[in-house]
């Protein structure tokens, strides 16, 4: 008997049907030979502090660094402390009887990093010694499946991959809970979360934050003229920026009576725009951001919702290629888009026999292709997800379509010894633009037709203004533009000879970058201002902590990344990573214990409901310290923070001041004054509205 184990029921349901195991069990399903079970995620995770002997935040035990490092059954928070998940024990009993009883394994988690750890701790976990063979897919249609389960692959062809998730897991581990617990300690208060790739992020965000509150806009002022010629309205803008408004004042009345501007130079050239490639993760990631605004954790979920039900293949790619021996595969999958209503008036324009193979290069397909639809087609499927299977098929179309043929023109008018430039794009053949007729990404650079154009031909200056503009600051990130920082992390390292080394590595995977951000809004690090990512009080002091210290040091994480890699292709030694990241944990706890956090001197204040004992001051709470009283006020009280200066009317005089800006639970703003009562309940009460004279 053999037995099969899937990362998640449904998974292993489709399997089970494939290899006609229909007998349904408690935990796994039976038949033709196989046993189809499941985890649950993570059964197995690495074991807490509190395994190894160390209780408590104590300065003395830090760092903690196990040797050997234990595992434990997943464990969740009851109460003050964590216990074992009494479902995972469950289902890991189910699957030790079957792994005890059975032949042979073979592996059907998730084709990935994470897939393989879950596999492997469990395997690790039960001490158990069966052979194993890894079924790898990218798809989770039928036929993907069944030629997996014929073409099987040794489990020691993915030890590289096992080793790197391993160094992954305990990294995080080391540098997680020493980094937070240092924190917590030396900040004597709150507690604080720090982490290896969650840190620098925030740093990323606060960094580009404060740079866009410290920047000092300058004015300036430039002339735009409008003319036409030969039917064809277009403008130019001037060279110079003004310093000053009169200054420009002045020259417009000198062009307007002028009102003639001069070709004094023409540069024509043809740009031959090759089509997109096809989405990896990341790069789904931000295209959903800009334009359908949706999370990095939301595409992600869509995604792989997608997957799972078998209408796009696996979708925590790193590549955005696809080997030589799927290219057949391609027209099919064109054909198929036809029979959708959608896409039907798209294909048939589409030259099928003569499709552009940019996309297929063995070498750069990493652990899976790019993604793709698959032959299934979609039925039932929600707005989200019908636009995300949407926006992968379009980019499937685009990325096999001709190359765009742009002619530029770029022109210099002269009025009286004034310049001013004009861009001309014109498409000679559309290409891969067509399918979805967008000619143009940006709006700095709009489709303008101009005239027929040579030196020293004289055009009218139809009209003229004066433009007031002012310099721009950095803009903050969305998720979108985090996504591209955190994946070009590598890039903006100021040290040539290391930049060169990580070009390209971020930090983070793709399959990890979603989980991150996340991370940040739940520790209450960063949030949302509309599509802006801003960091939080709570955030920003974090940050101002640890900002020059190595656990901020993007550079640092990036390094690692590629090292992680190394070590999936068997280039480099685990043992070795680990040694490293010991000595990168020692540093930084010892780093952050030096810190001496003056805490703030906050007010004292007496428990409104028992009137006898002092409340303590979270930063998203106050409550009583009296555990009998048990009295608690939440600070953020419809997406507003309550500041001390708040808390302090609220407790000692009932009443807070106006607060402006408050959102309902419809998403309408408000304003009201927070009232509490004399058992220290509160309550709205809304400012009168003026009457009409």
């Amino acid at each position: 008997m053999k037995v099969v184990i899937a990362e998640k029921p449904s998974v292993a349901r489709e399997i089970a049907i494939l290899l006609g195991a229909k007998e349904k069990k408690e935990g796994y399903l039976m038949g033709n030979g196989y046993q189809v079970t499941w985890a649950f995620g993570h059964l197995v995770t690495l074991a807490m502090p509190e395994d190894y002997g160390v209780t408590g935040f104590q300065r003395e035990a830090l760092p903690v660094l196990p040797n050997p490092f234990l595992l434990t059954v997943r464990k969740i928070k009851k109460d003050k402390s964590y216990v074992r998940d009494l479902g995972a024990l469950k289902q890991l009993n189910v699957i030790d009887q079957l792994f005890k009883n059975c032949e042979s394994i073979i592996v059907a988690t998730d084709a990935g990093r994470e897939g393989e750890l879950i596999f492997r701790y469990i395997y690790e976990y039960l001490n158990c010694s069966k052979p194993f063979e890894r079924l790898w897919i990218s798809s989770l249609t039928e036929k993907a499946i069944l030629n997996g389960f014929n073409n099987l692959k040794p489990g020691k062809d993915f030890d590289g991959l096992h080793q790197a998730a391993l160094g992954r897991s305990r990294a995080d581990w080391l540098v997680g809970i020493n980094a937070s617990q240092a924190l917590t300690i030396a900040n004597g208060s709150c507690i604080y979360s720090l982490g290896r790739v969650q840190t620098p992020t925030l740093a990323i965000i606060c960094k580009r934050f404060l740079e866009n509150k410290s920047f000092v806009s300058k004015q300036y002022w430039q002339i735009e003229l409008e003319h036409r010629k030969e039917f064809i309205d277009f403008k130019s803008l001037s060279t110079i920026k003004w310093e000053g408004s009169k200054q420009a004042e002045e020259a417009l009345k000198s062009l307007q009576r002028r009102g003639i501007a001069t070709v004094i130079g023409i540069e024509i050239k043809t740009v031959n725009e090759q089509p997109p490639l096809l989405f990896d993760l990341t790069a789904l990631q931000k295209e959903a951001n800009i334009n359908l605004n949706l999370s990095a954790e939301e595409t992600l979920n869509i995604a792989q919702s997608l997957y799972e039900n078998k209408f796009i293949s696996y979708p925590r790619t790193g590549s955005k290629y696809i080997p030589e021996d799927m290219w057949v595969e391609v027209s099919k999958l064109i054909w198929i888009l036809e029979e959708m209503e959608k896409f039907k008036g798209v294909v048939a324009k589409m030259k099928i026999g003569r499709l552009n193979k940019r996309i297929v290069n063995d070498l750069k397909v990493t652990d899976h292709h790019g993604l793709l639809i698959t032959g299934k087609v979609p039925s039932a499927l929600s707005a989200k997800e019908k636009a995300i299977y949407e926006m992968i098929a379009y980019r499937l179309l685009e990325a096999v379509s001709p190359i765009c043929i742009k002619e530029i023109t770029d022109v210099v008018f002269q009025v009286i010894h004034y310049d001013f430039e004009l861009k001309g794009i014109k498409i000679i053949d559309a290409g891969w633009r067509a399918i979805k007729g967008s000619f143009s990404d940006e709006e700095k650079d709009p489709i303008q037709d101009l005239p027929e154009l040579k030196i020293d031909d004289e055009v009218k200056i139809k009209a003229s203004r004066v433009l007031e503009k002012k310099t721009k600051p950095p803009a903050l990130y969305t998720e979108a533009s985090l996504l591209s920082a955190m994946e070009n992390a590598g890039n903006q390292i100021v040290n040539e000879q290391e930049r060169k080394v990580l070009q390209g590595i971020g930090i983070g995977t793709p399959a990890t970058r979603a989980a991150i951000i996340e991370t940040l809004f739940k520790r209450d690090y960063i949030k949302r201002d509309k599509k802006l990512l801003v960091p939080s009080e709570k955030g920003l002091k974090v940050y101002e902590m640890v900002k020059e210290m190595k656990i901020a040091n993007a550079a640092m994480t990036s390094e690692w990344e590629l090292a992680l890699q190394k070590i999936e292709n068997n280039e480099e030694n685990i043992a070795n990573f680990q040694r490293e990241i010991e000595v990168y944990t020692t540093t930084i706890t010892h780093e952050i214990l030096a810190l001496s956090i003056a805490v703030e001197n906050q007010p004292e204040f007496i428990c409104p409901r028992c009137k006898v004992q002092k409340i303590a001051i979270r930063d998203k709470l106050v409550k009583c310290k009296d555990e009998n009283c048990n009295w608690v006020q939440f600070r953020n009280i419809c997406g507003v923070q309550l500041s001390l200066v708040d808390l302090e009317a609220l407790i000692t005089k009932g009443k807070t001041s106006l607060l402006k800006g408050m959102i309902s639970k419809s998403g309408k703003k408000f304003d009201a004054f927070i009232v509490m009562n004399e058992n220290g309940e509160t309550s709205f009460v809304f400012p009168q509205k003026k009457k009409r004279r």
